[in-house]
């Protein structure tokens, strides 16, 4: 992993995950429960910010903070896709690696939904 590295990842979340999530968080509100006139529910925007943290476990990153913002509804059925850049990547010692990455995540539309940073530690497998 390098500076300006880009790592994707498409998701298309279901009925079901929705469901799950609202029985989990508590964020019950209408939109996540009741179906709109397509038979589509709203996904939580925290269930959406799950792409970009499914990329950063991938790479066992432990983030020290994260920012969002959410610009677009998400529906179950649609496809989402997350760019994740590698903005900083300093190996400070030989256990342990700063990193930050700025994530965009973009509906079938190409419409943005989804952008936002993190930025964390890496810590070696060995520790």
């Amino acid at each position: 992993m390098k500076v300006g590295d880009i790592i994707s990842w498409e998701k298309v979340f279901t009925v079901e995950e929705v469901k799950a999530f609202t029985e989990l968080s508590g964020d019950s509100g209408v939109h996540h429960v009741i179906p709109d006139e397509r038979g589509r529910l709203t996904v939580q925007g925290l269930l959406t910010a799950t792409l970009p943290t499914k990329i950063g476990g991938d790479f066992n990153v432990l983030a020290s903070h994260m920012t969002f913002h959410f610009l677009r509804p998400v529906f179950t059925g649609d496809s989402i896709q997350c760019d994740v850049q590698i903005e900083t990547y300093n190996e400070v010692s030989d256990t342990r690696i700063e990193i930050e990455a700025t994530f965009t995540c973009k509906n079938r539309l190409d419409k943005v939904v989804l952008n936002g940073s993190f930025a964390g530690i890496i810590k070696d497998k060995r520790v």
